[in-house]
């Protein structure tokens, strides 16, 4: 793969990613997310989008590269709309680095 940013998550919500020429992965199943996403840090993907009903199916394989440097997994709203987990992820790890949550 010689891109460095990938979207893992619902068909109908990282099919609208193709425009934008990133490489998509649709997933159904638990399983399926986990490997998918494992083989995209094993290849050197950077940056992996993932989709909050995605992320909440495997949350030990993403608090498993919060703890990595690299690939950066950013949770996405999907179309049925956002759960507010990536932005409350987002929160934290803003005031893990700046000591307070500025962004509220």
């Amino acid at each position: 793969m010689n891109k460095s940013v990938a979207v893992v998550g619902d068909k109908d919500t990282v099919l609208a990613f193709l425009a934008l020429g990133i490489d998509v992965f649709p997933v159904i199943e638990a399983d399926e997310a986990r490997h998918t996403i494992d083989s995209l840090a094993h290849q050197g993907v950077g940056v992996i989008f993932v989709t909050e009903p995605t992320a909440q199916k495997i949350p030990e394989t993403i608090a498993r590269f919060d703890k990595e440097i690299l690939p950066a997994i950013i949770l996405i709203p999907s179309v049925q709309g956002s759960l507010n987990i990536g932005k409350e992820r987002i929160n934290a790890n803003v005031e893990k680095a700046v000591g307070q949550n500025i962004l509220k």
